[in-house]
């Protein structure tokens, strides 16, 4: 690859083998509508920012083609992002192993053939959001994240008209004060875990050269990460088509639903996918973007929980 200079961007367009469906294998990297990381455009860009180890790195990816991915990047890292795309984007995986029985599944791997798993490598990036996200609404947890990077996260290089921001770097996720959590709605538990784990985060973004049953139980070795939060981040900073997010508060209950109709706890969902190994996560995300993923209306839901003061 030779980047070339461009409006001061380095581009890059990938060619791959297999059709890639870029929106979908994307959509997990972003924090719901608003993430100031992240921005999807009208002509189909992808417009993310990230601390790479080089430095930051604005990247915008849009699919020109059904085997094309047009990237451009800017910022310190943009050369060491473009240089690591194919691999970001797993195009060098095997899907010949995956070979589910299940109607549902079946149909919607041929509907989908283009969804690849995700492989930033950046362990820390995937981390805070999930750790913000640990037993509380979906919602909740989303507001804390857009409160805590509006404040203290940092513009985004490249096109400023984009208005991107960086997410704030391990070193400022330990500093923020306790009082600025409570405010953005995050409990102490998961303000405490935040600390801890950017204390080692230099260690924590190692665990991504490991293999995944060894990467999870290091990041489960902080204090407040457990096997739901480590399968969170397996599956953006790893790769790991296998990440089931066991302990998820609906998980269990849609994928029972949606394959067998009635509703499955954690251990039955473990065993009913089993057969699906190394696969499991690969499948839920199929359900998802097929549309098929579903359970009934009348199922509880997550309270809304508010930790801040008045």
């Amino acid at each position: 690859m030779t980047s070339v200079a461009i409006e001061s961007a380095h581009r890059r367009v990938v060619a791959v083998e297999r059709p890639i469906d870029l929106a979908a294998t994307l959509a997990p990297l972003r924090r719901g509508a608003g993430d100031p990381c992240h921005r999807d455009t009208p002509d189909g860009a992808h417009w993310h920012a990230s601390r790479m180890p080089s430095g930051p790195v604005t990247y915008r990816l849009r699919q020109s083609h059904q085997r094309e991915v047009d990237a451009a990047a800017w910022g310190p890292g943009a050369a060491e992002f473009l240089d690591g795309l194919d691999r970001m984007l797993c195009l060098d995986e095997d899907v010949a192993d995956f070979a589910p029985e299940h109607p549902k599944l079946v149909e919607a791997h041929r509907r989908h053939p283009g969804l690849r798993m995700l492989r930033t490598g950046l362990v820390f990036e995937a981390l805070a959001p999930a750790v913000l996200e640990q037993k509380v609404h979906t919602v909740s947890a989303r507001t804390s994240w857009r409160t805590l990077v509006r404040r203290f996260g940092t513009a985004a290089p490249g096109p400023a008209a984009q208005g991107l921001l960086l997410a704030p770097d391990a070193e400022t996720w330990r500093r923020i004060p306790s009082w600025a959590y409570h405010r953005a709605n995050v409990g102490p538990q998961r303000a405490q875990t935040l600390v801890r784990a950017a204390r080692v985060a230099e260690s924590l973004e190692r665990t991504a050269a490991l293999d995944p049953v060894e990467a999870t139980r290091r990041l489960c070795g902080v204090a407040g990460i457990g096997v739901w939060t480590a399968a969170e981040i397996a599956q953006r900073a790893f790769g790991d088509p296998d990440a089931l997010s066991v302990g998820d508060y609906h998980l269990a209950a849609i994928v029972g639903w949606t394959l067998l109709g009635r509703p499955l706890d954690d251990d039955e969902m473990v065993e009913y996918l089993e057969p699906l190994r190394p696969h499991r996560y690969r499948a839920v995300r199929l359900l998802e973007i097929s549309g098929q993923a579903h359970r009934p209306k009348f199922a509880p839901r997550t309270p809304l929980t508010d930790h801040t003061w008045h």
